[in-house]
């Protein structure tokens, strides 16, 4: 089983995994006063970019973790707010039974799950499984099966909205699964995101976060064209964007997360697009897009121009910036 996911998780486009950046540590204990009396741990897996902040809103709601990442490094802030970290996946299976995972890949999930010292190694039965990662739907549906052979619970659950998002709370999360778990799913999800939507059986909630981000990849790269057109005319670069966000091509690139440096303070391109959604990410996330497309022999014509975007931008040194950095792509490439 392991082995035939890890197969098609290499097949999905999923190549462009590198390692996250850490964010700046918080002195945690200040903000996480707990009733623990009434809450249960709860375990988390991941907590990069996006893990970070959501597994802290879990604190914030009084909930005790279990934590678990790849990298040490990532876990040592939730160590110093008092917080159970431990040595692997199947550890955190065997100290909680309700566990969010966040990663970056399919692979990352197959070994999270599947692995020598995945969860499954020591899920109890009843357990719930929350998989926040955007992946191939059909390896949600296939990690599903393994996990009620084990008498527990799996739903899919990625999250829209962006570290900004993922700090705040106001994450909107796609979920995926059997209906009668929803709302159990929600408790937790609740303390995360202001929108959690359910969205049909296991596998639907991936499936609707890789539309979002076909479509998300498609204005980006459309915004950035358009500023730099507009820049290129002779336009003061925050009237334009003023223009557009009053006009009928507003939209979520233009308007709260603007490409161009300077337009928008506390957005990646104010800091020379670090942080935020990583080229990577959404270069792998067009690459479930297209295999999706192909699988149901669905045109995607803009999206597989926008992914063959997002790969050159990868070849070229734009791996580890935020996606928004197409706008500085496209200004370099002049003969693009």
């Amino acid at each position: 089983m392991a082995a035939s996911l890890r197969l098609r998780g290499a097949a999905s486009g999923l190549r462009y995994w590198s390692r996250r950046q850490q964010p700046v540590a918080a002195n945690l204990a200040a903000v996480c006063s707990r009733s623990m009396a009434s809450k249960t741990p709860v375990g988390f897996i991941g907590v990069g970019n996006m893990g970070n902040p959501m597994a802290k809103n879990l604190m914030k709601h009084g909930y005790p973790l279990i934590i678990y990442d790849v990298f040490p490094d990532a876990c040592k802030e939730f160590v110093d707010a008092g917080e159970q970290v431990v040595s692997s996946p199947a550890d955190v299976a065997e100290k909680a039974d309700r566990i969010i995972t966040m990663l970056p890949t399919s692979i990352n999930a197959i070994e999270a799950y599947s692995g020598a010292n995945g969860i499954l190694k020591k899920v109890k039965k009843g357990s719930l499984l929350i998989d926040s990662s955007t992946i191939d739907p059909m390896v949600s549906k296939e990690l599903a099966k393994e996990v009620e052979k084990m008498g527990a619970v799996f739903m899919d659950a990625p999250v829209s909205g962006g570290v900004g998002a993922a700090r705040s709370g106001n994450l909107t999360f796609m979920v995926g699964g059997v209906e009668d778990e929803f709302a159990a799913a929600q408790e937790l999800l609740g303390c995360m995101g202001s929108n959690v939507v359910y969205c049909g059986a296991v596998g639907t909630g991936q499936a609707a976060k890789i539309c979002n981000n076909l479509l998300l990849a498609i204005s980006m790269i459309g915004t950035a064209e358009a500023m730099n057109l507009g820049i290129r005319l002779g336009l003061d670069p925050k009237l334009l964007a003023k223009i557009l966000n009053m006009s009928s091509g507003r939209c979520w690139s233009s308007d709260t997360y603007n490409p161009v440096p300077g337009v928008m303070d506390g957005v990646p391109s104010a800091n020379n697009y670090q942080g935020g959604f990583g080229t990577t990410l959404m270069a792998k996330d067009l690459g479930l897009a297209q295999d999706s497309a192909t699988s149901t022999k669905s045109p995607i014509l803009l999206g597989s121009q926008a992914h063959q975007i997002y790969r050159m931008m990868c070849a070229k040194g734009y791996s580890n910036k935020d996606f928004s950095s197409v706008f500085q792509f496209l200004r370099e490439e002049e003969t693009f």
